[in-house]
């Protein structure tokens, strides 16, 4: 195993070369920076057909479709790919619409310039058996497996909760990653209405307007780039940011997701809608001390802190959070929002 850090270049993510799938594994477990495994899925016969051409990755990818209608979203030529609002963030600048997957092969294969691009799918229950072959085996990680594909576009910088093991099967594609602190000079659009449900990034990477978004600029110093070849894998921690760019006429990404806590401990960002709710329309000095709670029980908290309560009567201070104490907390919760 060979490591090419490149630190000559601050703003490449670094790279490593003939890994194992073990070593992968435990080279992750603890990683809060992005990683490139060079050719870690290079054997899969998904990559192998779509070297051969598009035309065969497609007719290997459609041998294990089952009919079952995929999300695909369709955008003129003149938004060149990008996935985005209209220009009053009223709305997107794409159709969305469910679609037999061999008339999306058909339009991406049509001589047009429009831009087709499929999200986030289940890769089991729409090409139930592919993953045998195309897909790590990450059973004590009880990952979500899922495919996206399309030709040339682009997916403004986005955050996920789950860590991401993303496999570029066919075609290229150009990650651009900013640490989760950058979050405040990537100028974030509405919460609660978002292309594919997912805050993103309002700057166009590709030509930011610093007059409107001038800290933006901070964001770029701070950031990573990964381009992707067919076979190569990148390691996205949780909470990073990530612009995501299809090089070529027909794209594939394979991604895994998982998360370092148990399902019953909820989804953080309900914890956060719920401060929006609670704690941001307090006054200054208000909300700078429930800062200091959450500082405190929260973001702050290290082993030891409890010594001075018994174990038993710990309750929701018990740390990692047991599951019965979760579901009590969670009743509760559901309780007092009812009022």
């Amino acid at each position: 195993m060979s490591i090419d850090v490149m630190e000559h270049k601050a703003n490449v993510v670094k790279t490593i070369d003939n890994c194992s799938t073990e070593e992968m594994l435990s080279l992750i477990q603890d990683a809060e920076q992005p990683i490139v495994f060079k050719g870690l899925c290079a054997n899969w016969p998904l990559v192998k057909a779509g070297l051969e051409s598009s035309d065969s990755a497609m007719k290997y990818l459609a041998q294990f479709y089952q009919g079952m209608p995929v999300t695909a979203y369709y955008l003129a030529p003149e938004h060149q790919g990008r996935v985005f609002y209209n220009d009053t963030l009223d709305g997107f600048n794409y159709q969305a619409g469910k679609l037999d997957l061999r008339q999306i092969f058909t339009q991406l294969t049509a001589p047009q310039a429009a831009s087709i691009y499929m999200g986030s799918t289940d890769i089991n229950q729409c090409l139930p058996g592919l993953g045998d072959d195309n897909s790590f085996n990450l059973a004590p990680l009880s990952p979500l497996t899922n495919i996206w594909l399309g030709n040339q576009t682009r997916i403004a910088a986005h955050f996920d909760f789950p860590h991401n093991l993303a496999c570029n099967v066919v075609g290229r594609r150009t990650f651009t990653l900013f640490p989760p602190e950058q979050i405040s000079n990537l100028y974030i659009g509405p919460m609660e209405f978002a292309p594919g449900g997912q805050d993103i990034s309002l700057v166009n990477i590709d030509n930011p307007d610093f007059n409107r978004f001038p800290k933006f600029a901070k964001a770029m110093e701070a950031a990573q780039v990964a381009e992707l070849e067919p076979g190569d894998v990148l390691f996205i921690p949780s909470m990073w940011w990530h612009h995501v760019r299809g090089m070529d006429d027909f794209n594939v990404l394979i991604t895994h997701w998982w998360r370092d806590t148990p399902g019953y401990l909820g989804r953080p960002n309900n914890a956060l809608l719920h401060a929006m709710l609670s704690l941001r329309s307090l006054p200054k000095a208000q909300r700078q001390a429930w800062k200091a709670l959450f500082d405190h029980y929260i973001f702050d908290h290290e082993d030891g802190d409890l010594e001075h309560i018994p174990s038993a009567a710990q309750g929701m201070l018990t740390t990692p959070l047991d599951e019965i104490n979760a579901r009590k907390l969670r009743a509760d919760l559901t309780n007092k929002l009812k009022r």
